[in-house]
């Protein structure tokens, strides 16, 4: 991880542009970059980006900001800006995935330590690395964010690079950290917490990072999103309470396909700025039509055969109730998502996810007998 960051200052983004780099340090100057939203190839994507940021009386753009979620309004206040960089509305999914991994254990009692422990558990997972992950990946997306979002905290100038780079790395020491104090509260004389913690870092690190940079190409880089929000706060939490087995690591990496499908969902709303900058998202590599159904299709297809799987082995309870829950969201998308993916995105997930979610639930008792 030393090479965390190749740190960047900026000398100014305006209209759309951004020129001027050099190495934080290496000291060196880069050639300037300038990216045009008009340059794209053809078929453009007719803009929704608005010119500046809601206004702090409009709505609930205050609570958008807080939370880290399109729409936000434009604030001063540092300690607002850093948690908004942190997206706590994605933290939600890792603190679930523990929830999970503790259910799959087998061994979680409701103590004042197992809870404790819990709790420590979805603050590595959710503040602290999730919140490393959300504030690097828009350390890199500051170019597509000064096409889709220009009044974000970084292409507005609202937040100093050192800042955001300090942000970076308090965030991932103070994950790795937990990480490994959770080990030893836990008696383990292999440190697997802190293992899968470095892993979920580095992947975090190439997804969002040159050279490698996973989200450039659709399918590996929403797998390892995907992957990344179901295998891992479940392998953290499973591990932190029991022993983390083969079949319940390939079952969960399996499951990560429905998370591929989610994370597609997301690129639907930067579509202008993915082929601006020449990244291959789903929506732009296919278009839209072929990539909302290539994204149900590994929501439902997933779910479906996992409960095929409890299913054949055994578990008849456990796989009709996760039928009972694939069955609204199939609903669910034929009436907001398939309809429009860009303008019921938000609305598709609000309504759809909560499914999900227990569904994972559903799957991680079945496993945890």
């Amino acid at each position: 991880m030393a090479a965390l960051v190749h740190s960047i200052s900026f000398t100014g983004f305006k209209n759309g542009n951004y020129s001027g780099t050099r190495s934080l340090f290496t000291g060196s100057h880069r050639r300037n970059i300038r990216v045009r939203a008009a340059e794209t190839d053809t078929n453009p994507v007719e803009s929704t980006t608005p010119e500046k940021a809601p206004a702090k009386n409009e709505g609930s753009s205050n609570l958008n900001q807080l939370l880290g979620i399109k729409g936000a309004a434009q604030e001063t206040d540092k300690w607002k800006i850093r948690l908004q960089l942190t997206k706590p509305v994605t933290w939600a999914p890792l603190i679930w995935g523990v929830v999970c991994g503790a259910a799959s254990s087998g061994n979680f009692n409701w103590t004042v330590e197992d809870v404790t422990k819990a709790i420590a558990c979805m603050v590595l997972s959710g503040p602290l690395l999730t919140g490393y992950t959300q504030t690097l990946n828009d350390w890199y997306d500051r170019e597509i964010d000064a096409i889709n979002e220009p009044y974000r905290p970084i292409p507005s100038g609202a937040i100093s690079e050192s800042e955001v780079i300090t942000q970076i790395w308090v965030l991932l020491l103070g994950g790795l950290g937990l990480a490994a104090l959770l080990d030893v509260w836990a008696g383990h004389t292999v440190p697997s917490v802190f293992y899968i913690a470095v892993g979920g870092s580095i992947l975090s690190y190439i997804y969002s990072a040159p050279p490698l940079k996973l989200k450039q190409n659709g399918w590996i880089g929403n797998f390892a999103l995907g992957s990344s929000y179901i295998c891992l706060p479940w392998w953290a939490g499973q591990a932190l309470f029991g022993t983390l087995k083969p079949d319940v690591m390939v079952l969960t990496v399996l499951y990560s396909i429905a998370g591929l499908g989610i994370a597609i969902i997301n690129d639907f709303k930067s579509i202008e700025g993915d082929r601006a900058m020449g990244l291959q998202s789903l929506p732009v590599a296919f278009g839209v039509d072929t990539a909302k159904w290539i994204c149900v299709g590994a929501i439902d297809i997933t779910q479906l055969s996992v409960a095929g799987y409890l299913f054949a082995t055994g578990k008849q309870y456990y796989a009709l109730a996760l039928l009972g829950l694939v069955t609204p969201q199939i609903i669910l998308q034929f009436q907001y998502f398939l309809k429009d993916p860009i303008k019921y995105d938000v609305k598709y997930q609000a309504s759809a996810q909560p499914f999900l979610v227990l569904g994972l639930l559903c799957t991680a008792l079945a496993t945890s007998h």
